[in-house]
């Protein structure tokens, strides 16, 4: 095949974020303007086995995606790709699931495979490669918990939506003299937690990189009472864990699905309730972090890695993924990113910044 002709795919995996879209559309223009055919794959890594599901991406259909949420391509973070099942936990794809997917994309012509995923995602894609697929790995978690890199897109868009929750639930706080709880995505790092409650004005946040305390939470609910302030906002990712207790789940993990989380802030909102008397509402993002546009730095980190998962594709740096190292992107191998969470670190400058507020942490 002439090599100005190149055929190369685009796949989107795991949970739904902003600015896939805009990943997408800077993948395919800057194909294109190397005189190549991008094909996306549709229903995530699922559309790699029989039936394969392709849909040609044309350079002029790209223009509205840079603003729009979602995926044209469709997602999925289960079926027979599953590589990820527990905390930490992953089991390797059946090798006939792998030989299968690498005999469609060369039967398609296809040179070339650019995964979009967070780590269960980019743990496949390591596999595929492993099994001889052609793949470049684009990071994307709102979680932002993906190791080799210091930013993955979407974590900024979740933080600006957490961050606009806050600045409404303030107000409703104080008119009521409330307790109000802001429950907010976070597995196991608290990134969006930490930053959106410094941004959004937060009296206690509570991370999963912190057991708290809940007389330590109480405490500074009494302390904002004695000096006239009596109402008080409480953030918490869903991961955050009380000192000596456990994740509060929806249920235990079903087949190849992680266990799913959620409920915390409740169980902190009727805690808090039960030792101050105080009147506690809770409020959970949920997927309101997932979905809308991206935000501007968001929507330029996307073409960012888009240019450069192409760039990676025409040099032949397989087995590599983009990673944005400020103020640069640059390429690292996927296995040095997967496997490894990248959490808030305690003596780093957001933990030393809420403290030195009076924002209680818990601890």
């Amino acid at each position: 095949m002439d090599h100005d002709q190149r055929r190369i795919g685009i796949l989107t995996g795991g949970g739904d974020c902003p600015g896939l879209n805009a990943v997408i559309r800077a993948v395919v223009k800057a194909a294109t303007k190397r005189g190549w055919h991008t094909f996306g794959v549709l229903g995530g890594f699922e559309g790699l086995l029989e039936p394969v599901r392709l849909r040609r991406l044309d350079y002029q259909e790209m223009g509205a995606l840079l603003t729009q949420g979602g995926t044209i391509l469709g997602t999925s973070n289960r079926g027979r790709f599953a590589a990820k099942t527990g905390r930490g936990e992953v089991h390797r794809i059946p090798d006939e699931i792998l030989d299968e997917a690498k005999r469609n994309l060369a039967k398609e012509g296809l040179s070339a495979l650019v995964c979009v995923g967070g780590d269960g995602s980019l743990t496949i894609a390591q596999q595929l490669f492993e099994a001889g697929v052609p793949v470049v790995g684009v990071p994307k978690t709102i979680d932002n918990d993906l190791e080799a890199t210091v930013m993955t897109f979407g974590f900024d868009s979740a933080v600006e939506c957490a961050t606009h929750a806050l600045d409404r639930l303030h107000t409703t706080a104080e008119s009521h003299s409330r307790v109000m709880v802001l429950e907010v995505m976070g597995r196991s790092a608290g990134w969006i937690a930490i930053s959106a409650g410094i941004s959004g004005g937060g009296d206690v946040i509570l991370i999963p990189e912190i057991p708290f305390r809940y007389e330590q939470v109480c405490a500074k609910i009494a302390e904002r009472e004695k000096s006239g302030r009596h109402f008080t906002l409480v953030v918490v990712a869903e991961g955050a864990q009380p000192l000596g207790g456990d994740l509060v789940t929806q249920g235990p993990a079903a087949g190849d699905r992680e266990v799913r989380l959620g409920g915390v802030g409740a169980a902190v909102a009727s805690e808090i309730e039960r030792r101050t008397g105080k009147e506690v509402r809770v409020c959970v993002l949920g997927h309101l972090q997932r979905g809308g546009g991206p935000t501007s730095f968001d929507r330029l980190l996307c073409t960012r890695f888009g240019v450069m998962a192409v760039e990676l594709a025409a040099e032949g740096k397989f087995g590599h993924m983009v990673t944005l190292r400020p103020p640069v992107t640059q390429a690292v191998k996927i296995t040095e990113a997967i496997g490894r969470i990248r959490r808030v670190p305690l003596d780093g400058d957001l933990v030393r910044t809420a403290r030195a507020l009076g924002i209680s942490l818990g601890d």
